[in-house]
């Protein structure tokens, strides 16, 4: 199965690709934070039974600690580790297994959630960020975490800002990378990748890993190589 050339898909479409890159991920990934099927809050009344109410819901990811940035401003590490780790004073040095102990230091953690949008027909990441002590993070202190080439493209890009959203599933204010310009740069990878050439469009099962390995370079998240050079759903 492959999505259409416009590198759009349909809320069917994007359930089979949820379910599939979770699945990858759990497999080239087991020792770090994993992804989860989230059905949607928003339709209790429907039996769990139903197919469809299934297919109702985003993809979840929480509690995640960003690797830290080294002195040029990247990151090294690969994407969500399960270790915790702290966050110091600005301009202060302390030792990160010091700050794992210390209760007044606040370890910055994230959480993000892959929505399907009917309106671009296409995956929104929405995230959020708090210290240890629940503290929500500004949109400041979130780009303090990112690495200096997201920060720059956030302010120069017309295809990729962040913005304050109601969060269509929790009906509460995330922020979100807008997917107006999606479409456009999933037909630019589409274009380039051989299988998609070959054939109709991406193949589903590889489209999230795709729109993943863009929207993740604004944390600085990896995707495995192992992932991206999936031919097609093993």
């Amino acid at each position: 199965m492959v999505v259409s050339r416009d590198g759009t898909l349909s809320s069917t479409e994007f359930y089979v690709a949820a379910s599939a890159f979770s699945e990858q991920w759990r497999k080239f990934n087991s020792a770090l934070r994993q992804w989860s099927w989230v059905p949607s809050p928003k339709r209790p009344w429907i039996s769990h039974n139903q197919v469809n109410y299934m297919e109702e819901g985003y993809l979840s990811v929480e509690n995640v600690i960003l690797p830290e940035l080294n002195e040029e401003g990247h990151r090294d590490g690969d994407l969500i580790e399960k270790e915790e780790c702290g966050c110091a004073e600005e301009d202060e040095f302390i030792d990160a297994a010091v700050l794992i102990q210390n209760d007044d230091a606040g370890a910055r953690q994230y959480d993000f959630h892959v929505v399907y949008s009917a309106c671009y027909r296409v995956p929104v990441l929405y995230f959020r960020a708090y210290c240890s002590d629940g503290q929500p993070l500004l949109l400041d202190d979130i780009k303090k975490d990112l690495p200096l080439n997201s920060v720059e493209q956030l302010t120069r890009s017309r295809w990729l800002f962040i913005t304050q959203e109601e969060h269509p599933q929790l009906n509460r204010p995330w922020y979100t990378l807008h997917p107006c310009g999606t479409s456009e740069w999933m037909k630019l990878l589409q274009h380039n990748d051989d299988s998609a050439a070959q054939g109709e469009g991406i193949p589903v099962d590889k489209y999230l890993i795709s729109w993943f390995s863009v929207v993740g370079q604004v944390f600085g998240l990896r995707i495995p190589l192992e992932m991206l050079n999936l031919g097609g759903t093993q």
